[in-house]
């Protein structure tokens, strides 16, 4: 960020290097920053050390852990004063998402998102997803829900394995 001083820019650093080793509470193989939840840090004007964080979808009921768990792992590396801030624009969107997190979500036995897909998929243009286990591109839709809102129920013609799939925002 512009106007920080380099001890801010350092501060910043550790911030986002702290708040980066918090897991996702639904999927604990991926970190806020693999999803790109975790937006920005900053050293307040008060003191104190502000870190942003974006919902996936708003209502998520993860955020309250997340924002909890953020402000421990600042804590936990010495940094002063942390407050979380859950900012709401812009929006999240799966394109935010690390490519190193599509391939976690594959080896978790969840289909990732494509990237750029949000706009064909809000469309219902997206293609199906492939299978994560067998990676067929037969697959079929099962529900609008899986095991969170945030994911949808899928199942592979091939393989016959059930699976969820991360819907693209």
């Amino acid at each position: 960020m512009s106007g920080l001083a380099p001890a801010g820019d350092t501060l910043r650093a550790a911030a986002l290097a702290a708040a980066a080793t918090v897991p996702d509470p639904e999927i604990p193989s991926l970190s806020i920053a693999d999803l790109g939840v975790l937006r920005d840090a900053r050293l307040a004007e008060d003191g104190a050390v502000e870190v942003d964080i974006t919902p996936t979808y708003s209502g998520c009921p993860a955020m309250a852990m997340i924002a909890f768990e953020v402000e421990a792992a600042l804590l936990r590396a010495g940094l002063p004063r942390p407050r979380v801030r859950t900012v709401l624009a812009p929006a999240w969107t799966t394109d935010w998402m690390t490519g190193e997190a599509r391939e976690k979500l594959r080896q978790a036995g969840i289909a990732p998102p494509p990237p750029g897909a949000g706009r064909a998929a809000l469309l219902g243009l997206a293609p199906d997803p492939a299978c994560p286990r067998c990676a067929s591109a037969d697959t079929e839709r099962l529900s609008e829900f899986g095991t969170t809102a945030c994911k949808s129920l899928w199942r592979c013609r091939a393989c016959r394995e059930p699976f969820d799939h991360f819907k693209c925002i």
